[in-house]
């Protein structure tokens, strides 16, 4: 596979350093509240990337962290009166059932920041010692961007931006912040009282580490101080990332990363998530809608990873549309293959474009495409070469990690849906027509048709 390179913002072939094992590290889910469609783009793309290493015949290693105490994980605990590990934990299983209904493979490793606050400690203590870190006066102990004469290469910050961006002995505490705040980071956060309980002890006194320790602490204890690659949502490019490479190379040596993967931003009908506009989506919102995690899975891998997605539920609809004219193919595929399964080495045929595409710059919307043409050239098959045209169509579906549905599978409507398409039809019968289109237009924002006939009517989705 070649795949696009952050730092040296070319493409790039991917050997594992060791040959035999790519071994990658994932940002993972900052567990505070349920995982929107946005974070899991990045998640879902991981996922396929994943997958088409090993379809490909290399092995994998894959560590994903849980962020499981930061400003927010404390922020918010706190105000629902439950303790930290209880809380993150229900938030980790609700993330954990929503990456099962996308089919994302578990991780080899899934580490947590609070299993490894030792870890964090020794990485801080190492800084210090080298004099790429100091205490504050407080007990928070900060990073000296200075010291690391290459920090800002990955986001590709030139000196100037550097120096205009910082003053002198400017210091950012919060776990999370801005490129015009650019700032010596902290590693270890003072204790305060918005913390409650939720410290540990350490050689500068009570407190927690920050954010962007955790990374390096754990990628060091599972990767090493040389691994593969490193893979997160493009917002992490700066200052996270960027604060990782300082901290780790300084501290253990080593080069850190050889491969840098960033998955771009998710656009719902052509704007920014918020949850202020209402379309903020989690797996469970979009269920109440009618779709089915597979239907987003496929719409967040329809785009590639370095261009936008812009997310709609007509897209969704257009997803189910989609997988049922697969799984259309797929069976009549199986039935001319007559039964047929004395398959020897099978290669992808009919589906190599697609199988191209995908080790391409994982080119999932090129794949897409090439999953529709290998079956439209492989209709007149029959026998073993439709055997063999339906495993390589199969194996391509499987490194996308799409689950094909029953062929004529109907939409479930619901509940809400039914009580506003029955409302609306009352309207109707009461000749309330500006009740009756004011229902239509809001069915069909939540991606909802009616069908009228004389005696009733009929909800599709759009």
């Amino acid at each position: 596979m070649r795949l696009y390179d952050t730092l040296t913002r070319e493409s790039r072939d991917l050997r594992p350093l060791d040959g035999n094992t790519l071994r990658f590290y994932c940002c993972g889910p900052t567990v505070y509240g349920p995982a929107h469609i946005g974070n899991f783009r990045t998640f879902v793309l991981q996922d396929v990337f994943r997958r088409a290493i090993e379809t490909g015949g290399l092995r994998t290693f894959h560590v994903r962290n849980v962020t499981d105490v930061d400003d927010k994980t404390i922020r918010d605990s706190q105000a629902a009166g439950i303790p930290l590990k209880d809380f993150t934990q229900g938030w980790l299983d609700r993330f954990h059932a929503d990456c099962d209904g996308l089919n994302c493979l578990p991780p080899h490793v899934e580490p947590s920041a609070v299993e490894h606050i030792p870890q964090q400690i020794a990485m801080i203590e190492a800084l210090v010692e080298k004099e790429h870190a100091y205490a504050a006066d407080d007990g928070s102990v900060y990073f000296r961007i200075q010291s690391f004469p290459e920090y800002g290469k990955l986001s590709h910050l030139d000196t100037r931006e550097l120096e205009l961006g910082r003053t002198q002995d400017s210091r950012a505490n919060s776990d999370e912040y801005e490129k015009d705040s650019l700032a010596d980071f902290v590693l270890w956060k003072a204790r305060r009282p918005e913390d409650g309980e939720n410290y540990w002890q350490s050689p500068w006194g009570e407190g927690r580490p920050g954010w962007h320790l955790e990374c390096s602490a754990m990628i060091r204890e599972y990767l090493g101080n040389d691994f593969d690659l490193h893979s997160g949502g493009v917002d992490l490019v700066f200052p996270h990332h960027e604060n990782e490479i300082a901290q780790s190379r300084c501290a253990c040596g080593g080069q850190f990363a050889e491969h840098w993967f960033h998955v771009t931003h998710l656009l719902v009908d052509g704007g920014k998530m918020s949850k202020s506009v209402g379309n903020l989506y989690t797996l469970d919102d979009l269920a109440a809608k009618g779709f089915t995690p597979m239907e987003v899975r496929y719409v967040l891998i329809g785009a590639h990873y370095r261009k936008p997605l812009n997310f709609t539920l007509e897209s969704l609809s257009g997803a189910r549309e989609a997988l049922q004219k697969l799984a259309k193919g797929a069976k009549s595929l199986a039935d001319r293959a007559g039964g047929e399964t004395q398959l020897t080495e099978v290669g992808f045929g009919p589906f190599q474009s697609a199988w191209e595409a995908l080790n391409d710059d994982l080119n999932t919307p090129g794949a897409l495409g090439g999953v529709f043409t290998g079956l439209k050239e492989s209709s007149a098959l029959e026998g073993i070469e439709a055997a063999k045209a339906l495993a390589a169509m199969n194996r391509v579906l499987k490194a996308l990690g799409i689950e094909l549905p029953e062929e004529a599978a109907e939409a479930e409507v619901p509940e809400e849906i039914r009580a506003l398409a029955e409302e609306r039809w009352q309207a109707r019968v009461a000749k309330d027509w500006a009740r009756s289109d004011e229902l239509r237009d809001r069915l069909a924002s939540l991606g909802w048709a009616v069908k009228d006939g004389k005696e009733g009517y009929e909800i599709k989705p759009v």
